[in-house]
C-alpha cells in the first residue's frame, strides 16, 4: 500500500510540473558568480528542483553512512 500511495503522489507531482513548466514561458536573466544565462522560468525551476534533490539524496546517503559507521564503532 505504502508503494501504491508513493507512486501516487509522484504521478500528481509530475503532472502539477508538466502543468507548470507549459504555463511558465517568461524568460529570465540568471546572474551566476561568474557568468550569466537567460532561461525560461520552467527550465531554471526544473534545474534548481534536481539540484535540490540530488543534494538531499546525496546528504541521506552520507547521513546514513555516517550512523552506520558510527554505530560499529560503538559496538
Amino acid at each position: 500500500m505504502k508503494i501504491y500511495l508513493s507512486l501516487f503522489v509522484m504521478i500528481v507531482l509530475l503532472v502539477t510540473a508538466f502543468v507548470f513548466g507549459s504555463q511558465n514561458t517568461d524568460t529570465i536573466m540568471l546572474n551566476y558568480l561568474i557568468a550569466q544565462s537567460e532561461m525560461t522560468i520552467a527550465r531554471a525551476v526544473s534545474i534548481f528542483t534536481l539540484l535540490g534533490f540530488f543534494f538531499g539524496i546525496i546528504f541521506c546517503l552520507l547521513w546514513r553512512l555516517v550512523s552506520s559507521v558510527r554505530s560499529h564503532r560503538v559496538d
